[in-house]
C-alpha cells in the first residue's frame, strides 16, 4: 500500500509536469505563429500574473528587471547588433508598428519576450539611432530604438546569444540605427 504524502507528491509532480508543458506551448503559440492576432493594448494586460512573469522572464534573461543603464552595439555572428550594457541581446518585434507608443506583446509573449525596462535615459555607446522611452501597461518605460520598442528573449542566457533571432519570421536584433537585420 502506498503512502498517501508519497502519493501527493508524486499527483502534485504529474499536475505540475503537465501545466508546464501547457504553458510552453502556449508561449511558442503565442509568440512564434506569423498568423496570430496581435495582442491587446498595454492597458488591457495588467494583470498581476502577466507582470510577474515578465519580471521573471526579464531576470532568467540576465537582466535587471527595473532598468537599462546602458545600450550599445556588439559584434557577434550576425554582425554589429544592439545590446545592453551587460551584452544581452535585444530584439524587435514586426507586429509592433514602428513609432507607436505602445507593445502589442502582452501576457505569454511579454513573458518569453520581456522588455527591455528603464528609469531614465540608458548610455548609448555606438548606437546612432533614436532612443527614446515608451509607457507600458504596469506605468514603467520600455526602451525603443528608432520607433522599435525593445525586448530580450528569455532563452537568451549568456552575453552575445542570438537565439531569438529570426523565430516565427517576427523576432529580429536591430544595428545601430535601429533597423532590424533580417537576413
Amino acid at each position: 500500500m502506498s503512502h498517501p504524502i508519497t502519493s501527493r507528491r508524486s499527483v502534485r509532480r504529474q499536475l505540475l509536469a503537465t501545466l508546464a508543458t501547457a504553458a510552453t506551448l502556449t508561449l511558442v503559440t503565442a509568440c512564434s505563429s506569423s498568423t496570430a492576432t496581435p495582442a491587446a493594448p498595454p492597458a488591457a494586460a495588467t494583470s498581476a500574473p502577466s507582470t510577474a512573469a515578465s519580471t521573471a522572464a526579464s531576470t532568467a534573461a540576465g537582466t535587471s528587471a527595473s532598468s537599462v543603464a546602458e545600450l550599445k552595439t556588439t559584434t557577434s555572428s550576425l554582425g554589429d547588433i544592439v545590446t545592453d550594457g551587460k551584452g544581452m541581446v535585444l530584439y524587435m518585434y514586426t507586429k509592433d508598428t514602428q513609432g507607436t507608443q505602445m507593445s502589442v506583446c502582452t501576457g505569454g509573449c511579454a513573458t518569453a519576450w520581456p522588455l527591455a525596462l528603464a528609469d531614465a535615459t540608458p548610455k548609448l555607446t555606438g548606437l546612432t539611432g533614436a532612443v527614446t522611452m515608451i509607457p507600458t501597461a504596469s506605468g514603467g518605460k520600455q526602451l525603443a530604438l528608432n520607433g522599435w520598442p525593445l525586448y530580450y528573449y528569455a532563452k537568451d542566457k549568456a552575453p552575445g546569444d542570438v537565439l531569438g533571432q529570426g523565430v516565427g519570421s517576427v523576432w529580429y536584433v536591430l544595428d545601430a540605427t535601429g533597423t532590424p537585420k533580417k537576413a
